[in-house]
């Protein structure tokens, strides 16, 4: 899946994840172009800092067996809600944010290996 239809996905997802939590406030994007704004920061971390962080947690993802990845990804998705703003990207705790993680992954996973599968 090439850069751009991956951040399409993200926004996507992160839309259809905080409408469907939006009655209780634990994830919030304010707009569309907040959810793509948040989509663009994502990948631009995912490719910065990512490798950098999983290097320095190497030995717990191997102890965890590779579930502390998850935790990574739920530390990314902070940042990017750092970066993007509070207001307009936030998570109610870091549980919400490892829950939107996993889901966007699983998502990511489903849709990917689908496009693959097509190609072939």
């Amino acid at each position: 899946m090439g850069f751009w239809t991956r951040i399409l996905v993200n926004t996507i997802i992160f839309i259809a994840v905080a409408g469907f939590f939006s009655q209780s406030g634990a994830f919030y994007v304010a707009s569309i172009w907040m959810a793509f704004a948040a989509s663009f920061v994502l990948a631009i971390l995912n490719a910065l800092v990512k490798p950098i962080l999983f290097l320095f947690s190497l030995p717990i993802t191997i102890l965890t067996l590779g579930l502390f990845s998850v935790v990574l990804n739920a530390v990314m998705l902070q940042l990017t809600s750092y970066f993007v703003g509070s207001n307009n990207f936030h998570f109610s705790s870091f549980g919400m944010s490892i829950l939107v993680a996993v889901i966007v992954s699983v998502c990511n996973a489903i849709i990917s290996s689908h496009f693959v599968s097509r190609r072939r």
